[in-house]
């Protein structure tokens, strides 16, 4: 009786806790603590197994190629695990663990033979030759950087690995590069030789004395070249054995030690080599478990493999978990539902101009009945998310948010449609972070009398720092210390510490999601690439009929990111030359950077400010 009389006052008082919630403004927060709770725990799981495979590599014989790089000793335990599953598919062509094992084995032979490694008696372990064959290059030295100058194939991969398991360092260079800023990034990065496509030969014809002059070792990746000086380095590779090399041959001597490039595009011009290290190797290959995959998924890749959502997040967040990856040389919309049914697809990596294309899209049946459940990846607006999930849903999208040479990353594993992540105190303590004030006006982060940062408020846009420490490290680019100048901030909230600074304005609200709001400094996107403004500019300036140019991105309707506008002001008494324009852009600039409008202004001309003009300015119809 007596607990039928304490039931009313009981069934009171989850709603009566609830309201006390809301008046504290606590529920917002509480009520996404399942998800914060589910997240943190498959985070610790993944750092689990991550550390695992580390200790047991550091254990592994260093002769044996489990003793290598994580790179090579992941690849050799897969092809011991998982021999016979799919790893690859490139339109008819199919790779599995095994023959990706190999396929890696004799790229890297064949690098080591330019090394002057001698592979000794059965292709077991060996010695470096103080020289090379008589008129061969002289060899690559241990560490030295390759650039690999390929489009988004499977010989991209063999070659990457290849580099990864004989001790050499790769660099990614974006395909689309010529001219001087393809001169830049092979000088920045220190690069010793030169692999390309030869489909690319022809529009890198100009190129080639200066690449010869730099003392390159040049390669193509095919046979279809007769030009003198550059060899067939899959030809040579495949007179290779595939036997596994040496782990000591790529082990790192510390896992923050370089063992890649990737070029991000410079907020004061030409794009800056990105360090990357062993340590966020290892930790892209948690990517794709982080996102709640599986090894029996079937992942969808169409992003350039020279960036860092291709590479590190799309193929090592793949060799992370052990699944198949279709790998696309190119995105096709009216391909995709096809390509998914035929491969049976799970899982698919975007950026958000890809959904875009999708939704836009007229329907078709292939798009219904397919296995899709799963699509992560950044840049997905709110309107084109709604769009994508309400047509070929049921699925989950998993925006992500990411620099290239940060140490931070969010992931919205909640799905709520526009967020690019969560600000809770368990995901912070995992991965943590700030949010800032900023003066858009000066640069700067606002700082208190003390000299200290500012916290944001919910609903605040704020920058984005993450501590520098050494599980989070800052690596920072090849070349000058003057290049990380405005990536590290000091003092910000206590004397003594730094933190790296993102360069993007993002705003938390009072329910902890994390929305993108802008972008610091002089680069904008288009096309699924930054755009420095900088490097723009420089390259119009050089044209004898432009005296002054600003080049800067605009919103057009129905697009993702920004498209450029280079406002321009004519050199007396030069009129404006559309066909050299054209010409000069197109030979030194990718395709993305080029300005898709123009602005021509006069300087000197007045006009007086009659009421007219005053109030069209007024409404917007008349821009000074």
């Amino acid at each position: 009786m007596a607990g039928l009389l304490l039931l009313p006052p009981l069934l009171l008082l989850p709603p009566l806790l609830l309201l006390l919630l809301r008046t504290l403004h606590i529920w917002p927060r509480l009520r996404w603590l399942a998800a914060d709770l589910a997240f943190a725990v498959r985070v610790l799981r993944c750092n689990r197994a991550l550390r695992a495979r580390a200790l047991a590599a550091a254990a592994a014989d260093p002769r044996g190629p489990e003793g290598g790089c994580s790179l090579a000793w992941r690849l050799a335990q897969l092809a011991r695990q998982r021999p016979a599953h799919v790893f690859l598919i490139h339109g008819a062509r199919r790779f599995s663990y095994a023959e990706a094992e190999r396929q890696s084995n004799r790229a890297a032979r064949a690098f080591l033979r330019a090394r002057g490694w001698d592979a000794g008696p059965g292709g077991g372990a060996g010695n470096e030759r103080a020289a090379g064959a008589a008129g061969a290059a002289a060899p690559l030295t241990p560490g030295a950087t390759v650039a690999l100058l390929l489009p988004a194939c499977p010989e991209f991969l063999w070659l990457w690995f290849g580099l990864a398991k004989a001790g050499l360092r790769a660099a990614f260079v974006p395909a689309a590069l010529r001219r001087g800023p393809l001169l830049h990034c092979l000088r920045s990065c220190g690069a010793r030789a030169l692999v390309l496509a030869p489909e690319l030969l022809e529009s890198l014809e100009p190129d080639l004395p200066a690449l010869r002059a730099m003392g390159l070792h040049l390669w193509a990746a095919g046979p279809e070249t007769r030009l003198a000086g550059i060899s067939d380095v899959l030809a040579e590779a495949s007179a290779e054995a595939d036997e596994p090399v040496p782990g000591y041959l790529s082990a790192p001597q510390s896992v923050m030690d370089t063992c890649l490039y990737i070029f991000t595009s410079g907020t004061t011009g030409l794009p800056k080599a990105a360090r990357i290290s062993h340590l966020k190797i290892l930790q892209c290959q948690g990517f794709y478990q982080l996102c709640g995959a599986h090894q029996e998924d079937v992942i969808y890749l169409a992003l350039p493999l020279y960036h860092m959502s291709g590479s590190l997040l799309g193929i090592v967040g793949c060799l992370g978990i052990g699944a198949t990856v279709v790998l696309k040389s190119k995105f096709s919309a009216g391909q995709f539902w096809d390509d998914c049914q035929q491969h049976g697809v799970t899982v698919f990596q975007y950026i958000g101009e890809l959904c875009r294309y999708l939704v836009n899209q007229p329907p078709s049946q292939a798009e219904r009945g397919h296995k899709v459940r799963l699509v992560v990846g950044s840049g997905l607006r709110p309107d084109t998310w709604e769009r994508f999930v309400r047509r070929f849903g049921p699925l989950q999208v998993l925006e992500t948010y990411g620099l290239t040479e940060g140490n931070v990353a969010t992931f919205n594993y909640t799905g709520q449609p526009g967020a690019v992540g969560r600000a809770s105190w368990l995901y912070k303590h995992v991965f943590p972070f700030s949010l800032i004030r900023y003066d858009v006006t000066t640069g700067e982060p606002v700082r208190d009398t003390q000299g200290h940062c500012v916290a944001t408020s919910p609903g605040e846009p704020g920058l984005l720092v993450a501590p520098v420490s050494q599980q989070s490290p800052f690596l920072g680019y090849a070349g000058g210390p003057e290049l990380d100048r405005g990536k590290l901030l000091k003092d910000v909230f206590r004397p003594g510490d730094v933190f790296f600074n993102t360069g993007d304005l993002l705003v938390c609200d009072d329910q902890g999601f994390l929305r993108f709001h802008d972008r610091t400094g002089d680069t904008f996107r288009w096309k699924g690439e930054n755009v420095a403004t900088t490097e723009v500019a420089e390259a119009l300036e050089s044209l004898d009929f432009v005296q002054e140019v600003n080049v800067y991105g605009v919103t057009v309707p129905g697009h993702e990111g920004r498209a450029g506008m280079a406002a321009l002001v004519l050199r007396p008494p030069h009129s404006l030359d559309l066909e050299q324009l054209y010409s000069h852009v197109s030979e030194n600039l990718p395709p993305y950077a080029w300005p898709r409008f123009l602005r021509l202004q006069v300087i000197g001309a007045y006009l007086p400010l009659t009421p007219a003009r005053y109030s069209a300015l007024l409404a917007g119809d008349l821009r000074i």
